[in-house]
């Protein structure tokens, strides 16, 4: 039955291939340590469902980390990132925001960080993994880190993401939404690492009846496509290069534009996003009534579109700020031959569609910086 659904967790081959995948990646697991679910959100649920506390996040970060906790009505606690890239909060600052909520009678319980971030297209510092990840197992946290953009570094020479998992063993759980990259939107599917040891074992059961009891189970499908997305096949590792290499175009393009008009920004190192801060334009920011990340949202939205701009607020960010993040792979154009066109060009840059839509990208951002220049 094409429409029948997989075991809760997944079945056995689609377990399999993922734990191939970790293989590869360094992090040796068993099948049996592994679950799968309808996409990162009841994923992620399920997770938090066994293990009530508080969640702290690094801020900014991915819209769809709090939500979970929100619905669950946990606690969060958004924790600062260091300067040069966001997914994993300063470690300094997370061992204070761990002793502000137990002061104040909160029971803080897990971190949930990235290992390349949808929040910012940054990959945060090996370095700043590791003294986080140690803080957060001194602090008693557990660590669930989203490797989900791990594979899209836009120079994987130059850049390493590091797994929570390959510093703290028994004290982290590897999350990765496929739908991310690895598989088209409309097949949504995630998979999660557990640790081993009784309370990894424990933590999985848990994880995977919640699933179960949500009817968060992969139809047949939908799982061979993820179990044969997962064995890395040269179509899809293809796909994920020419996605990378397109991104990659785009944000040193994006980022030109945004020099040019005085806007800062993180530069991307991984995905599909770059994060923009306007706080140096803000007098001439003002001139058009937008005082913080919500009318600076509005502003960009209603004339680049919606789905192409998200203000920093929706990120957990603080409000008064002028940061926005940009997608990017929409100014490869909007039609699905143009989308096709872009991946495969070795200029996406010199394509009609792109000249267009920089040219259009550079108009507006030229309008809202312009009055005080």
């Amino acid at each position: 039955d094409a429409a029948a659904a997989e075991p809760p967790g997944g079945g056995a081959t689609l377990r399999a291939a993922a734990a191939g995948y970790f293989d590869r990646r360094g992090l040796p697991t068993d099948p049996d340590r592994l679950t799968a679910a309808t996409g990162a959100r009841p994923l992620l649920l399920a997770l938090l469902a066994a293990l009530p506390g508080d969640v702290l996040l690094p801020r900014p970060a991915a819209p769809w980390y709090a939500a979970p906790a929100h619905f669950l009505g946990r606690p969060v606690h958004p924790v600062p990132v260091p300067a040069e890239s966001g997914g994993a909060p300063d470690p300094v600052a997370l061992l204070e925001t761990v002793a502000r909520v137990r002061a104040e009678g909160g029971r803080p319980r897990v971190l949930l960080l990235s290992v390349a971030d949808e929040a910012t297209g940054t990959v945060p510092p090996p370095e700043v993994l590791y003294e986080v990840c140690e803080a957060a197992a001194g602090a008693g946290l557990l660590v669930i880190g989203d490797e989900s953009l791990r594979d899209t570094a836009h120079d994987p020479h130059a850049t390493l993401p590091v797994s929570p998992a390959e510093i703290t063993h028994d004290r982290a759980v590897a999350l990765s939404d496929l739908g991310a990259w690895l598989l088209p939107p409309g097949l949504p599917a995630a998979v999660a690492r557990f640790p081993a040891g009784a309370d990894g074992a424990a933590l999985h059961a848990h994880t995977t009846a919640t699933l179960a009891s949500l009817g968060a189970t992969l139809a047949a499908p939908v799982a061979a496509a993820a179990a044969y997305a997962l064995t890395e096949p040269p179509p899809v590792t293809a796909r994920t290069r020419a996605g990378v290499r397109l991104a990659r175009h785009l944000a040193a393009a994006v980022g030109a534009v945004l020099h040019a008009h005085g806007a800062e920004f993180r530069p991307p190192r991984a995905g599909a996003w770059l994060y923009a801060d306007f706080e140096e334009r803000r007098a001439a920011l003002a001139a058009h009534d937008v005082r913080d990340s919500a009318e600076l949202e509005s502003w960009l939205a209603g004339r680049l579109g919606p789905y192409r701009v998200t203000g920093g607020f929706c990120l957990g960010d603080r409000p008064e700020a002028l940061r926005v993040r940009f997608a990017l792979l929409p100014l490869a154009g909007t039609a699905p031959q143009e989308r096709a066109a872009a991946l495969t060009s070795p200029d996406p840059l010199r394509l009609p569609q792109v000249v267009r839509e920089l040219s259009a990208f550079d108009a507006v951002i030229a309008e809202l910086t312009g009055a005080a220049r």
